[in-house]
């Protein structure tokens, strides 16, 4: 479980049964494989991803790997945040709002199976970051840690970026930066103790 509720009379997915279920139900109606994957049910097409189901604090949804490339001409899916590029989901509050669009979910997982049979990969943009004025200040003072992290992998400094830069207060971003200045000096990325505990 990478959440330390999960098992718990406290965990998210006892909000959310009735929807869970249903939507488990319809599914497991379109031929993908259920497993197991970061705690959460995984969905998969000979092996690759499609889809995941789970249970968040105020919504559970359907989660597409790859579903910036489904057609979703009805407007029904959104991104899970504002830099997601791949990933599109369907978000509930309740069973009626399922019921409602049932042959609808069913028609983008098949869809997506589609897109997974052809081989489609999603094209990531790698659209350089604005670099916040709080961390040149910091590159500033302290050349060592503006080494360090330029010596980071692209996608570690990237990820570093966008949690700075989601901060809307200058204060707030100053401790970012210093409540992770001493990982960065070792080298590791924001996630980086997060990946370890799933392996």
């Amino acid at each position: 479980m990478r959440c330390e509720l999960g098992a718990s009379p406290d965990c998210k997915v006892h909000r959310w049964q009735l929807e869970l279920n249903l939507l488990r139900l319809l599914i497991n109606q379109c031929g993908l494989t259920e497993e197991c994957k970061w705690g959460s049910p995984c969905y998969t097409y000979n092996g690759k991803n499609v889809l995941m189901l789970s249970a968040l604090k105020h919504y559970c949804c359907v989660s597409f790997f790859k579903g910036s490339l489904l057609q979703d001409q009805k407007k029904l899916l959104e991104k899970p945040g504002p830099n997601s590029q791949a990933a599109r989901l369907f978000k509930f509050i309740d069973v009626t709002q399922i019921e409602e669009i049932a042959t609808d979910i069913k028609s983008y997982i098949f869809e997506a199976i589609e897109v997974e049979k052809a081989g489609l990969t999603v094209e990531f943009k790698k659209e350089p970051l604005e670099i916040p004025v709080e961390l040149q200040n910091k590159f500033e003072e302290d050349p060592a840690f503006e080494n360090a992290f330029y010596s980071l992998t692209p996608g570690r400094q990237r990820g570093y970026l966008i949690h700075f830069n989601q901060a809307k207060q200058s204060k707030t971003r100053i401790n970012r930066i210093e409540k992770h200045h001493e990982n960065i000096m070792q080298g590791i990325g924001l996630n980086d103790k997060y990946s370890s505990k799933k392996q």
